[in-house]
């Protein structure tokens, strides 16, 4: 992990911020390491030594990101006890550790504690590290969820696919396609994060019997499929030979402001213009504007499926068995459903169903966007409901304090993809 010192800023200076204020020390998530933010870090640390937040530094704060630790057990400790003195509550320890006896604990046995707080932050930018971390977080804290990395990105950073769920019927969702769109990586996060916790304490989801959902449904979340690009847009690259290539590319587009308007993998290709569904006519319409060489925006790349991320998704898709799909991007909160002429069983009518619960748009796709998009891709391939989601309003990326209000109305959605299929 990168060094910080007092005077640096950005998102890994906010991770401190947040990291310090879950461990009882807060301070402002601004991004800045000023005078209020050294202070939480000396109180944490228990020292007046100079601020700097080094490898062991990050190895203290990092439990309060992931969103939990490990604890030996003592002699006479009990659940209760733990609990107590780690900041948690009993039934987070129950499902955390769902092969520990707490009527027979044996000293020196290790247990997991997920510390009592949301694991999903809602004040801070993301990157591929707050995911890895989350997603660490969401398995231990939730041992029924499972894992899959179903490929890589340029930068080698894994695509990781959170499944919830035991049920024959699959439906899938994903997000962050576009770098400056990361905003979206959150919502399918705090979305599993909820279905989890409702599933573990047997409670109701928007509604829904959670063990209904469990037991009918596989749910696969792929919350970031361009993590180097939002590790671009957000800071997190820091100057690498990577960042160094994004800025030589941006340079030819001047227009389109760095990073802010990038939404390209690293190597500046167009994510969501890589897949066989009238590629050449995206290719036509992208020329035609301008993006003939790798973009921060809009180019389609030289071939169908030649990025490794667009790639991953293509072949993940095609060894399952997806009965519907979600691609959140970002802005305009309208609802697209449909590609061409395919008009799959129901598809409309669940359409519909998001809109009125979200208040977003139902429309069809500008002709000048409607070519080679993943949703594209898949209604042509199976014939089934593929939607893609243009969440909030403004300009991209949209800041955090948009989030609320984004999850507000599609948290309804996030269900519906899998009730408007019975």
């Amino acid at each position: 992990m990168k060094e910080l010192y007092p005077g640096n800023q950005g998102t890994l200076v906010q991770y401190v911020q947040l990291a310090l204020t879950r461990a009882g020390y807060p301070a402002k998530m601004d991004g800045m390491f000023g005078k209020e933010t050294c202070a939480s870090l000396q109180a944490f640390l228990g020292t007046d030594a100079p601020c700097a937040v080094g490898q062991r530094q990050w190895d203290l704060l990092l439990p309060y990101l992931k969103g939990y630790t490990a604890y030996r057990v003592a002699e006479g400790d009990t659940f209760y006890q733990i609990a107590a003195r780690m900041r948690t509550n009993i039934w987070r320890l129950m499902t955390a550790n769902p092969t520990i006896d707490p009527a027979r604990m044996q000293p020196g046995t290790v247990i997991i504690v997920p510390y009592d707080f949301p694991l999903v932050a809602e004040a801070v930018d993301y990157s591929s590290l707050l995911t890895e971390w989350i997603l660490e977080g969401l398995l231990v804290r939730y041992p029924f969820l499972r894992e899959e990395t179903v490929g890589s990105s340029v930068m080698g950073k894994k695509l990781s696919v959170l499944h919830i769920g035991q049920g024959r019927r699959q439906v899938f969702y994903n997000a962050a396609f576009h770098a400056n769109e990361w905003i979206t990586t959150p919502v399918l996060l705090k979305y599993a994060e909820e279905y989890a916790q409702a599933f573990a304490q047997g409670k109701k989801l928007n509604g829904v019997c959670v063990s209904w959902l469990y037991y009918g449904f596989t749910l696969s979340l792929l919350p970031m499929v361009n993590p180097d690009g939002v590790d671009l847009v957000t800071g997190v690259l820091d100057n690498t030979q990577y960042e160094q290539q994004a800025r030589k590319i941006a340079a030819d587009y001047p227009d389109i402001p760095f990073p802010q308007g990038w939404k390209a993998n690293i190597a500046g290709v167009d994510l969501n213009l890589q897949f066989p569904a009238g590629w050449e006519n995206a290719k036509e319409i992208k020329y035609a504007q301008g993006y003939r060489t790798p973009a921060p925006r809009d180019y389609v790349g030289t071939a169908p499926l030649t990025e490794p991320e667009s790639r991953a998704v293509y072949e993940y898709t095609k060894r399952s068995q997806f009965e519907l799909i979600l691609a959140y991007h970002t802005q305009g909160e309208v609802i697209y459903w449909k590609y061409l002429d395919y008009e799959p069983e129901n598809s409309y009518q669940i359409a519909q169903y998001f809109s009125q619960i979200s208040g977003y748009a139902v429309e069809l796709t500008p002709g000048a966007s409607g070519y080679a998009g993943y949703k594209d891709w898949f209604i042509q391939e199976y014939n089934r409901p593929g939607y893609t989601i243009e969440a909030g309003l403004g300009t991209n990326p949209l800041p955090m304090s948009q989030f609320p209000r984004i999850y507000e109305a599609n948290e309804g959605i996030l269900t519906g993809g899998m009730t408007q299929l019975v």
